[in-house]
C-alpha cells in the first residue's frame, strides 16, 4: 500500500470515530497547561494530574510561580520523574515569562524554546492547544505509532525527521487533531510492548500488523 493511501484510511478513520480530540492534561488556562506540558516529560499524564491540583492551588499564576523557591516546588512535585530538574525549570520559566512576557504565554515556538524546560516537543504543544497552530509534536507515542501505521519511513530516525514526513502528508487544518490522534491511540492501542493488534480498527492498513501476519504464515 502507497504511503498516500496510509495516510488517507488513517485520517478517514480518526476524523469519522474521533472528530474533537483533547489533551487528557487537566488546566484552565495557558499558564496551567506550560506547567503541566513541563511536568509531563517523561511522566504519565495521570500522574500530572494528581500533582498539579495541589500545586495551581498554591501558585495559581506566573507571579506567584516566580516568586518561589525551587525547594518549595519540589514539595508539591516530588512524585513526578526528575523532580529536581523540573522545579529548576519551573520556576525560571515562570521568571521569564514575567520579566520578558508580560506573564503572557507567547505564540512563537522560538520564544517558547527560550524558556527553561521547553523543547521543541513541549512549545508545539502549547502552540498546538493554545494557539491551534499546525505544530506537530512529536512524542514517543507519535514516534512509535506513526512508524507501525508505515506513515512514516524507517529512515526518520529522530523526532525532527518524522515530524517533517507528517507534515508533509496531514492537511494543516488537521495537525494539531492529528499530534492527538496519535498519542491516544498509542497510549491506549498500540502499546509498546504488547500492542493490542486484535482490538484495533487500523490493521487493514498497518505496516507493523501486515508484517506480523507475515511472519505467522
Amino acid at each position: 500500500m502507497l504511503k498516500k493511501e496510509r495516510f488517507r484510511h488513517f485520517i478517514t478513520y480518526f476524523t469519522t470515530h474521533f472528530p474533537e480530540p483533547e489533551t487528557e492534561l487537566h488546566f484552565r488556562n495557558p499558564y496551567e497547561l506550560l506547567v503541566a506540558v513541563i511536568l509531563s516529560a517523561q511522566c504519565t499524564d495521570k500522574r500530572i494530574n494528581q500533582v498539579t491540583p495541589a500545586l495551581f492551588e498554591r501558585f495559581p499564576d506566573a507571579e506567584a510561580l516566580a516568586a518561589a523557591t525551587v525547594e518549595e516546588v519540589f514539595g508539591y512535585i516530588r512524585s513526578v520523574s526528575y523532580p529536581n530538574n523540573k522545579s529548576k525549570h519551573l520556576v525560571g520559566m515562570a521568571r521569564m515569562l514575567v520579566e520578558e512576557f508580560g506573564s503572557e504565554i507567547p505564540a512563537r515556538v522560538e520564544e517558547l524554546q527560550r524558556m527553561p524546560g521547553v523543547g521543541r516537543k513541549t512549545a508545539h504543544v502549547i502552540t498546538s492547544i493554545v494557539f491551534n497552530q499546525p505544530t506537530m509534536a512529536v512524542d514517543t507515542h507519535v514516534f512509535r505509532v506513526s512508524h507501525r501505521l508505515g506513515l512514516v519511513p524507517r529512515t526518520a530516525t529522530t523526532p525532527l525527521a518524522v515530524e517533517k514526513n507528517l507534515m508533509a502528508h496531514i492537511p494543516v487544518a488537521l495537525v494539531p487533531k492529528a499530534h492527538h490522534w496519535l498519542i491516544l491511540h498509542g497510549r491506549y492501542v498500540c502499546l509498546a510492548r504488547s500492542p493490542k493488534c486484535h482490538e484495533c480498527p487500523l490493521t487493514h492498513f498497518c505496516k507493523y500488523y501486515e508484517q506480523l501476519q507475515k511472519q505467522k504464515s
